[in-house]
Order: C-alpha cells, then structure tokens, then sequence
C-alpha cells in the first residue's frame, strides 16, 4: 500500500500504517498543513475554503476529517458534498474563497484517495506552493483555533447546476443547434459525480440521455481509467441504442473519452484534437498539451494557422505554459480540456459542451469527424516501481544513449524520431515509469513502447 507526498497534493490508499497510507491521521496533518499556509497567504479576520469530492467510498470520511480539521483552525468551510474538480474550480474564486480541496484520487482504484490542493484562483497550486505545505507538513508547525474562534460549515449544493449555467453561457457553445439536432448518447459515469453532471449538462442540451453506471455509490463498475479496454459495457450499450455517441468520464470528471456511433473508441488523445479542432475554427490562436500528448494537436494547429508548444506532464505545468502564451484552448492527451474562456482547468463539462458544438456546426457522425484528423496511435505503457530501481540513473543512461536523436529532458526523456516518439517519466500519482509511446500503426506504437521496456530491463541489471 502507498502514501504519495508531492507539490500536487497527497495521494494514498485508505486503512494501514500512518506514514505509509492514507490514513486518517495523515489525512488530518495534511489538511492542517494547508490550512496554515492559506493563513501564511493574507493576514485577515476570516478565511475561506471550498471542499468537495468524488463519490469514492472513502470520500465522505475523509471530507470530514478535513472539512473539520479546518475549522479547527478558525477557517470557514463550504462544503459542496458531491461534486466534480472543475465543479471546486469554478466555486473556489466565485465564493471569493482563499482556496479549495477536492477529495479524488482521479482515475486510480476505489482504494484511493486523495487532497488536490487549490489556491484562491481555483487553480493547482505551484511547485514552490506544494513544496512549502510538504514542509509544514514535515514541522509540525500548525496551530489551531481556540474555542471561540472555530471556524463554520456552509453546505451548498447548488454549484453543479451553477456550473452547467456557466458552461451554457460560453459564446462557444452553440445550444440552439445542438438542440435541433436531437443526439442520442450513452453516458458512463463510473458511479461517481459524472453520473450527476455529465447527463444534467446534456439534458439542458436537448440530449436523450440513456445513463451507464450513473449511480454515485463509489463502486467503479470497471477500472476508472477511461481507456479502451475497460469500456466494453459502454461499447455495448452504444450499439444497442442506436445511439450517435458514448461518452465516458473518471471519477472527478476532469478527463473526457468518447465512443463513437459503432462502438469504437474516438481516442481519448482526439478529445483535445477535436475540441481544439472547433476553437480554432472560431478564435483562432495557439495551443499548449503536454510532451506526452498526440502529434496531431500540433497538426490541427498549424493547419489553423497557428503555434503549438508543448509542456512538462502535469496539469499546473501545462497551464502555466497556456498563460505564457497566451493560447486559446490547451490541456492533455489524456482527455483533459482546458478552456480558458472558462476557466484553467481540465473540465469535461466544458468539453462535452464544445464537442457537441462541433458535431452540430459539421453535420457529421462522430465516425465520419475523427476521419478528417491526423492518424496517430499510442501506446501507454508502464513498468512498477521496486525498492532500490534508480530511476534517474535508469533515464541519464537512456539520455545518453540516445544523444545524436531529438531529446527533451525537462520531464523525463523524451525522444522524437522522424515518424514517432517515446516518453519515459516518472509518475508523479503513482510508483511507476509510464512509458507512452506514438507511430503512425498500432503494432508500431505498441513494439516501441516493448522496445524500451525491456531496455530499461537491461539497464536496471547492469
């Protein structure tokens, strides 16, 4: 079992050994620690911080652990319950909070969880910010409020629904067409918070909604991680209701996968491509994705006449290199939109919205959309961590062998050949190398990806 202190939050499974897991007591330090930032931020009478989580099973115990922890230090709570992390996102600057926690392990297995940190913009916190709580973490240094100034809880349940409005109000999203085109889709939901928003967002959509796994009980019916193998259901589902697409979500809601018309997977990579595709069709500009990302975001860029950078892995990364240049949409292969005419997160309401937009504006099956992209095919792979696997040496070994190729080792290595690439990198959510891979096949991407592995199995023997 496994405890994951970084700049992003802390990650973990529930029950075991303090220290070693996410245990309630782990849960409590963390959360304290991030309260006596929020109050090292401004000096000021009352502080504010947004709460909300996913519907894992562990999640209302650790909600409120936190939620209590905080006002044990003086500092008022709103307690959105159930809810999506771009759904926190939106609140935390509209309650003019100082910050905001949302308990989600994203896309791992029911046994974690997680503390994703927020700052009073709504936005992932840096790594100096992450850094800093680990330290006061470490210290022991928080302090709590005496009994007359504890702080209070606030439920507000009504932030979903206000973030579908804000959704339907982007210029973007064209609700009248979409509406007259009368879509049928298939909505997996994972029974977690997407079971809630995805399909109260289609329906205000005119959508007809036929709900997959909607039920926000936290019992994932499949792995989380929405990924081609682990869809079948939804596959079936889409085939048997003659509907025009499926859609599926993790557990937060902040990735976006969809399934076309015949069952078959868009390709989590092309969420981005499309939703960019629609963007830059309207407002034409730049784009950011991560160096893990499709080749064809760049493609569809350039084709619109504009520039594509891309980022280190990570979302914090990704948006600040999108507000360095200024970009129109961004985010991250693995199906995350970030819209900043919305806001600066991943958000799969505001990608479904935009999606929808562009189906309607094209006129065409969702088969017939993903034909008219560049032809790319991944490969994600990953190799578990053991005690004692130097990773760094592993990739300084690999940098080194592969020095006369195209390399970029500002998050791991990276290697571009003529017709694909290789990224190898450090998880920084889970003990592994992901090793992810792009050619212009399949059984390409897939022989790369193999390639490597047993050349990291190599290394680590000598």
């Amino acid at each position: 079992m496994t405890l994951i202190k970084s700049i992003s939050g802390i990650r973990g499974t529930i029950g075991g050994t303090v220290g070693d897991n996410l245990t309630p007591i782990d849960a409590v330090k963390f959360a304290a620690a991030y309260g006596t930032w929020i109050k090292q931020q401004r000096n000021k009478e009352h502080y504010k911080v947004v709460v909300g989580r996913d519907a894992r099973i562990s999640g209302e115990m650790i909600q409120k652990l936190v939620m209590n922890t905080l006002v044990g230090m003086g500092i008022h709570v709103v307690d959105l319950g159930l809810s999506t992390t771009p759904t926190v996102e939106l609140a935390v600057p509209m309650e003019h909070a100082d910050g905001g926690i949302i308990l989600t392990a994203s896309h791992n297995p029911k046994q974690w969880n997680a503390l994703k940190l927020l700052n009073t913009k709504g936005e992932f916190l840096d790594g100096d910010e992450g850094a800093k709580i680990l330290e006061i973490a470490e210290s022991d240094a928080m302090t709590f409020a005496d009994v007359d100034s504890l702080g209070k809880i606030t439920k507000n349940k009504a932030y979903i629904d206000l973030h579908i409005i804000e959704v339907l109000d982007l210029p973007l999203v064209t609700v009248k067409p979409i509406e007259e085109r009368r879509f049928k889709v298939v909505v997996d939901g994972v029974n977690s918070t997407g079971g809630i928003a995805i399909p109260l967002l289609l329906e205000r959509l005119g959508v007809d909604v036929i709900k997959l796994y909607c039920e926000p009980n936290g019992h994932f019916p499949h792995n989380p991680e929405p990924l081609k193998e682990h869809l079948t259901d939804l596959s079936e589902a889409v085939k048997k209701h003659k509907a025009d697409f499926g859609i599926v979500v993790d557990p937060d809601v902040d990735r976006l996968a969809f399934m076309d018309e015949n069952g078959e997977m868009f390709g989590e990579e092309y969420t981005l491509v499309a939703c960019a595709d629609y963007v830059l069709s309207r407002t034409p500009g730049d784009t950011v994705s991560n160096m893990s990302s499709t080749r064809a975001l760049r493609d569809i860029t350039v084709k619109h006449g504009g520039m594509y950078e891309a980022s280190a892995v990570g979302e914090v990364n990704v948006v600040k290199l999108m507000k360095k240049n200024k970009v129109v949409i961004g985010g991250e292969g693995n199906g995350g939109i970030i819209y900043p005419e919305s806001h600066y997160g991943r958000d799969a309401l505001v990608g479904v919205a935009l999606f929808l937009s562009l189906l309607a504006d094209k006129n065409m099956t969702v088969s017939e959309l993903r034909k008219t992209y560049p032809n790319y095919f991944m490969s994600k792979k990953k190799i578990e961590l053991t005690p004692g696997l130097d990773v760094d040496g592993i990739l300084k070994e690999i940098e080194k062998r592969y020095q006369n190729e195209q390399l970029t080792t500002i998050d791991g290595v990276k290697i571009d050949f003529p017709e694909s690439w290789v990224h190898l990198r450090k998880s920084n959510t889970e003990p592994i190398i992901r090793i992810y891979t792009e050619a212009k096949s399949q059984a390409e991407a897939d022989a790369l990806a193999d390639d490597f592995i047993n050349e990291i199995g190599e290394i680590a023997k000598i």
